[in-house]
């Protein structure tokens, strides 16, 4: 019988490890093809690892909590068996008669899935944000089909991913004229995003030691992920800080106004951080060159405004969901997003596609009540914004009668940026702007 190693698969860029939390068979355990086997976490979401054979679990080479590399062996899966471990090497399996008919069909499905298996792959589907199964892959590969349309798919799977049948499904209506093929945008060759790792050695922190009254909590592992990921950022980029103060009385005053009858239409708590994500976007579009990373001597700048919306987890981690094409959304579908991300983050419910290829991070610190904040950039991007707290304060008013001193609401936006790329006018432009857009905005608006 032959074997097969089930390996990690890849699930983004960003992702080079992960660790194992469930196994979802057991050694013995006939697994069916597309049969999620385990269930592992990563520094930014968990997953399940389908097989992509039918067969039955012989070994496992890893136990719960074990970190595994992305590419390692994980499980031996023993194939054309019988639906259970042959542990006798003195029997030969005798063949057993079938009526012609289910044999067709058995000998069909297994010269397919053959096919499918053993094709070697063209196309790079790694170039996709989304997660599929080796399996979907080789049979996107042996079809000819394109990441584009691979990704133009709807899946039935768990979290919307595509299965073996829904491939199927899908090309069997593509043979039949059913459906119009995803033709991909020509490409243009770049350099990879990812920033250069740091050449010089980090110095060692100083030995800390702890006296007998002292607790020693160990750092959960997303912990230790983002302690290095902060300071691989800080030793990549070249921090530069801006600060503004906005009047933001309109937006105030307006939310006040309409959030019980936007519930009541739209079923969904209307808060301000949709409305600060709306101006961003609107501010990127005016400076496009905030909406680049950094490859060696080389600017990549972004064609689409995805904006990370930094939140908080219950275990006092962060996780960076991202809204992608933020700009096209109006301010319904920027609620909509924003509350969607907040909860499935506090529900640990996030999907790989909905933490990756973010542009730009917008993080609240007023949550907090912090009025102001110098916030550490999201690599491979350049820049990110902290909103402090809304402060109703004392403020001089400018009328044509003179000036007065009257009550505002008032926040400090703190725009930290890459001084590599970024100078001080655009990242101070870019802050005003966003400014401009808050003080701007409409108290009669409808929405």
């Amino acid at each position: 019988m032959a074997k097969f190693e089930l390996k990690l698969p890849k699930m983004g860029e960003s992702v080079a490890e992960a660790t194992i939390t469930t196994w979802l068979k057991e050694v013995g355990d006939t697994i069916e093809m597309d049969d999620a086997v385990l269930e592992i976490a990563t520094d930014k979401v968990d997953s399940e690892v389908p097989c992509e054979v039918e067969g039955v679990l012989v070994e496992k080479l890893f136990e719960v909590d074990d970190v595994v590399k992305v590419g390692q062996t994980i499980a031996i899966i023993e194939t054309e068996g019988e639906g259970s471990v042959d542990v006798s090497p003195a029997e030969t399996p005798q063949e057993v008669a079938a009526p012609e008919a289910a044999a067709a069909v058995i000998e069909n499905d297994i010269a397919e899935v053959k096919e499918a298996v053993t094709t070697n792959t063209t196309t790079d589907y790694s170039e996709s944000s989304k997660f599929y199964s080796p399996l979907v892959k080789n049979i996107a590969s042996a079809e000819g089909i394109s990441v584009a349309e691979l990704e133009s798919i709807s899946g039935t799977g768990k979290d919307g991913r595509v299965t073996k049948n829904d491939i199927l499904q899908y090309v069997e209506d593509r043979k039949a004229g059913k459906t119009t093929p995803v033709v991909a945008a020509p490409k243009t060759e770049v350099a990879k995003e990812v920033a250069p790792a740091p050449k010089k050695e980090t110095p060692k922190a100083t030995p800390v030691v702890a006296s007998g009254d002292d607790e020693i909590i160990e750092m959960t592992r997303m912990g230790k992920l983002i302690s290095h990921h902060m300071v691989a950022s800080v030793q990549t980029s070249a921090h530069v800080q801006s600060f503004i103060e906005a009047d933001v009385t309109n937006i105030w005053n307006w939310r006040n106004k309409v959030k019980g009858d936007f519930m009541k239409r739209e079923g969904e708590k209307l808060t301000f951080t949709p409305i600060f994500m709306e101006a961003v976007a609107k501010a990127i579009r005016d400076f496009p060159l905030i909406n680049i990373s950094v490859s060696g001597d080389s600017i990549i700048k972004k064609k689409n405004i995805n904006l990370g919306m930094a939140a908080a987890l219950p275990d006092g981690n962060l996780i960076v969901p991202v809204i992608k094409n933020a700009d096209q959304l109006n301010l319904v579908g920027m609620t909509k997003a924003v509350n969607d991300l907040a909860n499935r983050a506090r529900n640990n419910a996030l999907k790989p596609d909905d933490i990756q290829d973010g542009t730009y991070t917008v993080t609240n610190v007023g949550t907090f009540g912090s009025i102001m904040g110098t916030p550490i950039i999201n690599q491979p991007q350049v820049a990110i914004l902290a909103l402090g707290a809304i402060r109703k304060v004392p403020a001089v008013i400018e009328t044509p009668d003179g000036d007065f001193i009257g009550i505002r609401y008032k926040m400090f936006l703190s725009h930290s940026y890459d001084h590599r790329v970024v100078n001080g006018a655009l990242g101070g432009q870019f802050v005003q702007r966003v400014k401009d857009y808050l003080e701007a905005f409409d108290a009669n608006r409808e929405f």
